[in-house]
């Protein structure tokens, strides 16, 4: 869920994964870990900033309209 979220919002911001990682000074290859890890705060909040959304926008179920 949160996976799919941060993705779908990157994507509709022109991000990539990877420059959305860079963008918030997360490691490469953390945001795909999110598949089957639940994040910490700190790293989710870093990747909301970039993406200009709340935490609870990241973490809700379904479809995000952001």
């Amino acid at each position: 869920m949160i996976y799919e979220n941060v993705c779908r919002l990157a994507e509709k911001r022109g991000l990539t994964i990877q420059q959305l990682e860079k963008k918030a000074k997360i490691g490469n290859g953390v945001v795909c870990k999110w598949k089957t890890y639940t994040p910490r705060v700190k790293t989710l909040k870093a990747v909301a900033d970039v993406l200009g959304v709340t935490v609870n926008t990241l973490l809700r179920e379904g479809k995000n309209e952001d």
